[in-house]
């Protein structure tokens, strides 16, 4: 490690612990040195000057603090001394050049996908199980619970094994071995189920906003075909289901199994016509073979959670360089968890191609506020206990580094929740800062493949799309290399710059779309599904 400490933005009046620091310490940083005045934990981050109570503090160039009381030259910011504060966002004001990164290696590069009837290409091919409301869950369970066992599609876990061992009476955990099943009937697809709380309940639009998720989860390109259950009284019916997706796709050529239970009788009779219909569905699904297709096909969910104060500074530029080669090969990476925008909105406004698209994005960010505020809450008081213990004190800060994964590209499109990409380069699209609400998102608006930042580590997965995950530093990787694809701790350790890092993320993707990688949530059936329920319960 060539420094200590390090200063993300020549503008900035902090730096970055990239190490434990004693009380007393002295450190060199631009020519100025800098006298620890208290012990800090690596990952947070000291004051290079005398602040005093009111003055701003500024990281990645941007506000992201106050002091609330007078902060000494090497000092340590914390909740106690430290407020957020960000700047405000106003209308484009100007247009945001950008540096196109050499493509040249990947530029006829492909990968091998599943080419759907509307041209969009999946990494995976998904036979998808859902509900349109959570009074059909249980039929779902059982449903998954016949195909599961019946055709092989899940091998026994590590903790399955266990509990077998420990009935038979062997009290050891030592050498537990995945076993062998019989062979699988199919070889080429994958059957997945989902289940919901939603779909009767709540208001009406909470409905609306679930069937145009639902209906982007039977659009997206990994997904085959579906199998849906309706009870028949619901608020989200059927047919209101067919509009979202005739929205999303008006020639949906996809196979669509319709199922409303209060039409069809016994239970056993209903589970019987959806079992011997899916079957037939699926083992014609399981036809469906991979072909050559170009980089331009992938859609690139860009994510972070359980962040830490190395996220913005390793994981999550390095990912924003993979967006920005995505973005000049024609594909279309994906920003969302808006809370996580917050302070460098007028950055994002600047980026925008139209004054138009710049206003839709400031009106989607100033409503889902102010409905936060409503609420009794805010942006600001978006850090978890997590992100706070490991340098992410305020929003702004975290904000600030969470948005390094969207690179420095120009921003194509503004999505709502619910709305599809539809157009090459990066898409905003608006959804909570929750990791697996914001995820579910993602693959509902057409994400084949989701890349996940974490300092702290999560297991979360998507039924849908993979999803690898990059650790900011290597302490986690080597923790959790259970959960981690990648380690970006290299970038922290300057072995790696962000560029190279970047490359390496890219180069992963591809090897996942082909499905010469399995991710680490794919092996631990990892299947996260979360609708942002944005409506009160009626």
């Amino acid at each position: 490690m060539k420094t200590k400490i390090i200063k993300v933005h020549p503008e900035d009046n902090v730096a970055v612990a990239l190490a434990d620091l004693w009380q007393g310490e002295v450190l060199s940083i631009d020519d100025i040195e800098v006298e620890v005045f208290n012990d800090v934990a690596a990952k947070h981050k000291i004051s290079l000057v005398d602040l005093d109570e009111g003055d701003k503090i500024f990281m990645y160039g941007v506000l992201v603090g106050k002091a609330t009381v007078p902060i000494k030259k090497g000092g340590v910011l914390t909740v106690d001394n430290v407020k957020h504060q960000a700047e405000q966002a106003h209308k484009k004001t100007e247009t945001t050049g950008w540096t196109v990164p050499d493509i040249s290696k990947w530029k006829n590069r492909t990968f091998n996908g599943y080419h759907r009837p509307d041209g969009q290409v999946g990494t995976k091919n998904v036979w998808l199980f859902f509900p349109l409301v959570f009074c059909e869950n249980r039929n779902i369970e059982l449903l998954k619970e016949v195909f599961e066992k019946e055709l092989s599609f899940r091998k026994p876990s590590r903790e399955q094994l266990l509990l077998r061992k420990l009935i038979q009476g062997e009290n050891t955990t030592e050498s537990l071995q995945i076993e062998e099943e019989e062979s699988e009937i199919f070889d080429n697809i994958e059957v997945k189920f989902i289940t919901h709380q939603g779909g009767c309940g709540g208001i009406r639009q909470d409905s609306a906003s679930l069937a145009r998720l639902l209906a982007g989860y039977v659009n997206n390109p990994n997904v085959a075909g579906a199998t849906v259950l309706s009870l028949g009284c619901q608020n989200l019916q059927i047919d209101i289901f067919k509009k979202a997706l005739e929205r999303i796709n008006f020639d949906n050529r996809k196979p669509v199994l319709l199922f409303e239970q209060q039409q069809m009788g016994t239970l056993d009779e209903m589970m019987s016509k959806i079992i011997s219909d899916s079957y037939a569905a699926i083992k014609e699904a399981n036809n469906i073979t991979r072909k050559p297709a170009p980089l331009s096909k992938l859609k690139l969910g860009l994510e972070c959670g359980g962040s830490d104060g190395f996220s913005g500074i390793s994981a999550n530029p390095a990912l924003g360089y993979a967006s920005d080669l995505l973005s000049a090969l024609g594909g279309s990476p994906i920003l969302s968890e808006f809370p996580e925008l917050c302070g460098i909105e007028q950055e994002l406004i600047n980026r925008c191609v139209s004054d138009d698209l710049a206003e839709r994005f400031l009106e989607l960010t100033r409503a889902f506020e102010q409905s936060a505020i409503d609420a009794g809450s805010g942006f600001d008081m978006n850090p978890s206990p997590g992100n706070i213990k490991d340098g992410l004190i305020t929003d702004a800060m975290k904000s600030a580094g969470a948005a390094k994964k969207g690179g420095t590209s120009p921003i194509q499109d503004v999505l709502d929740y619910g709305d599809y990409v539809t157009k090459p380069g990066l898409n905003l699209l608006c959804t909570p800062g929750n990791d697996v609400e914001s995820t579910t998102a993602m693959v509902g608006a057409g994400a084949n493949v989701v890349v996940f930042t974490t300092g702290l580590g999560t297991p979360t997965g998507n039924p849908v799309a993979p999803v690898v995950k990059v650790s900011s530093n290597s302490t986690l990787a080597r923790r959790m290399p259970d959960i981690i694809d990648l380690d970006a701790g290299g970038v922290i350790k300057a072995e790696k710059t962000i560029e190279q890092m970047g490359e390496e993320i890219l180069e992963f993707i591809i090897k996942v779309a082909n499905g010469e990688e399995t991710t680490k949530a794919d092996a631990l059936n990892q299947d996260d599904f979360i609708p942002w329920k944005r409506g009160v319960s009626l």
